[in-house]
């Protein structure tokens, strides 16, 4: 069973940031070659990861919804 076309990108969306922790900390360790393959341009292209230099990092943006996935958790 095929989901209509306006609920892909939602999901999408969604599996994007309850993987944006894991993405920070690969990014922390220097290993961003493990982050899942597509999923770099479409960070870059929501606006949660930029690159400077060469070196990719959580945008302000990024780094509030990575707190938001992340602070649930902590309660």
């Amino acid at each position: 069973m095929t989901m209509p076309s306006q609920e892909r990108p939602a999901s999408r969306q969604e599996a994007l940031r309850d993987s944006l922790p894991l993405t920070a900390d690969l990014l922390k360790r220097r290993q961003a070659c493990d982050i899942p393959a597509g999923y770099i341009d479409d960070y870059l292209a929501l606006d949660w990861l930029e690159s400077m230099g060469g070196t990719l990092r959580l945008t302000t943006t990024g780094q509030n919804i990575c707190r938001s996935v992340v602070a649930p958790h902590r309660r």
